[in-house]
């Protein structure tokens, strides 16, 4: 970025005149690499954090990051969120196919978002969802662009996530939706986390039944 070839003693004339003479190769406004290089993920991501508040890697592409998945996707689309709406920039997605989403699903500010910290805690590395938020962040989609079957079946996989944490998310979950659909998949599933949750403690709503329509059908979720 511009600021980082400011800190090297480079100016942006003088970026110009490097790009001009083939020394670098502007991939859009104040974004530069060498010519020829091939752009590594992580170092694209971490760019990415510094104009995106609250930027992380989540929902399906942080659990099959932590290895919780049914299949491996030929081209697998990475699952951004952030805590503001906007817009990937061409020069990531053209080389990594991507998404970004606006969520805020939990009760948490952009600067200290739950769960959420560099990848296998690599200093450096890109900010992902934990386990259990991803997976939290992965229901709240179901009805919208996420397949409830999938879903159920990534649930399934999930055996191994921590409950304490999963109830800790739970508790400052904003949606009655992802909260009761965690709880009954976990049941259905008979995952050993299901059983140490304290619905009596969750953000559950009313006492009557959430229904929504969707694609996969009716959806009916009881308290």
């Amino acid at each position: 970025m511009s600021e980082d070839l400011a800190a090297l003693g480079i100016s942006a004339d003088l970026a110009v005149h490097y790009v001009r003479a083939g020394w670098l190769t502007r991939l859009a406004r104040g974004v530069y690499c060498r010519p020829n290089e091939t752009l590594a993920l992580g170092p694209c991501l971490a760019l990415l954090e510094r104009r995106f508040e609250g930027l992380h890697v989540g929902g399906k592409t942080a659990l099959d990051w932590h290895g919780v998945r049914q299949y491996v996707a030929r081209q697998p689309v990475l699952r951004l969120y952030g805590w503001r709406s906007g817009q990937l920039p061409a020069w990531f997605t053209d080389r990594f196919p991507a998404e970004y989403y606006r969520k805020r699903l939990f009760d948490e500010q952009p600067g200290a978002l739950r769960n959420v910290n560099p990848f296998e805690g690599e200093a450096g590395a890109p900010r992902v969802s934990a386990p259990e938020r991803a997976l939290l962040e992965m229901l709240s989609e179901v009805g919208v662009r996420q397949p409830l079957e999938e879903a159920g079946e990534l649930v399934e996989s999930s055996y191994s996530l921590r409950a304490r944490v999963l109830q800790g998310l739970l508790q400052h979950c904003t949606s009655v939706k992802t909260v009761r659909l965690c709880l009954q998949l976990g049941r259905e599933g008979e995952l050993p986390w299901a059983a140490k949750l304290d619905p009596t403690k969750l953000p559950t709503g009313s006492d009557r039944p959430w229904v929504s329509r969707s694609g996969d059908g009716l959806l009916v979720l009881k308290p």
